[in-house]
């Protein structure tokens, strides 16, 4: 089993935090396969490395939350054999009052990552599916209008509890992956801020996944007027869209090893940066300087740097086009 740095990140300064982040969020156990490529249909490859260790977007959001000195909640379920999982957010500075412990199996994904850091998931809910109506409405009820409710498309009820949480006066943060049909009949113009990477939005609105960026942020902005956009392009960088309004953040030039928490880092970071006060910009800045150190890593939930890393990171500037950001450079 893999080991986690328990270790919250620093602070941003002496501000309070803005608002609170309330995550309702999976926690998967992450079965991570090394592999040459990722399998072809029919084929059998053997692996040439084998780990578990703590994940699901949920869990992976919440606890680089935790990592960049944010403030967060997380609200899920787990089976109580894997308790262990609970725990290690609890360690590195996520509140868990509301993960609930359950008989049956938790969530759980096989992660293919092949030899180019890319990767391949397949993933069973298990205990993340299942929160009742009435458990929603008891978890919404421990908020405060103003807070912030963060969620995935990894557990049920979000049909309920997008409605729910902005009528108690929450602000909702939507990251709908992983991507499927009934993310297109959810009430997204509820939500102030969304999530995407590339092929999430061109499902969204009907493009091609090939599409440029300024025609997905277009028919984002076509659709969900309201609403703040962050589209992830990967090494293309990231955009920042609301009311017409666009910023961009280069990505930052690395080599990959492993992108499966890439995402999740990227929003985490961009929450607890956006908590602290700080500018879209320094937002975006954090946010990617954050997502480039995890994918120089191996696995998911470990591969999260904390906030002194990124912030060392911030300060060293590569030497040329193609100089890693480096964690430990002084």
């Amino acid at each position: 089993m893999q080991q986690l740095d328990d270790s919250p990140g620093e602070a941003w300064g002496d501000s309070a935090p803005r608002f609170h982040c309330y995550n309702f969020g999976s926690i998967n156990l992450d079965h991570v396969y090394r592999v040459p490529h990722l399998v072809a249909p029919g084929e059998t490859l053997a692996s040439h490395d084998y780990s578990v260790g703590l994940g699901g977007k949920g869990a992976n959001q919440s606890l680089a939350m935790a990592r960049a000195a944010g403030t967060v909640s997380h609200w899920g379920r787990l089976g109580r054999q894997d308790v262990w999982a609970r725990d290690a957010l609890s360690r590195a500075g996520v509140d868990v009052e509301h993960v609930t412990l359950l008989d049956g199996p938790s969530g759980h994904a096989i992660i293919q990552v092949d030899d180019r850091g890319e990767n391949a998931i397949i993933l069973f809910s298990g205990a993340n599916h299942g929160t009742t109506q009435q458990e929603l409405a008891t978890l919404v009820a421990t908020t405060q209008p103003g807070d912030w409710l963060l969620l995935q498309n990894e557990c049920s009820g979000l049909e309920t509890l997008i409605p729910l949480a902005v009528e108690h006066g929450l602000k909702v943060a939507f990251n709908p992956a992983p991507m499927d049909d009934n993310v297109a009949r959810l009430p997204l113009h509820l939500c102030s801020l969304l999530f995407v990477n590339r092929t999430e939005a061109a499902l969204l609105v009907g493009l091609p996944v090939e599409s440029r960026a300024q025609a997905l942020l277009d028919a984002l902005a076509q659709r969900l007027p309201e609403a703040e956009i962050v589209l992830t392009l990967g090494g293309e960088g990231a955009w920042h869209q609301r009311h017409g309004m666009c910023r961009h953040q280069p990505a930052l030039p690395v080599v990959a090893v492993d992108t499966t928490a890439a995402g999740d880092t990227f929003i985490g970071y961009y929450l607890a940066a956006l908590q602290a006060g700080r500018s879209i910009d320094d937002c975006l800045r954090h946010a990617a300087t954050a997502a480039a150190l995890g994918v120089q890593r191996s696995g998911a939930a470990e591969s999260i740097p904390t906030l002194d890393e990124v912030q060392r990171a911030l300060q060293q500037a590569p030497v040329s086009p193609d100089a890693p950001v480096d964690p430990q450079t002084p």
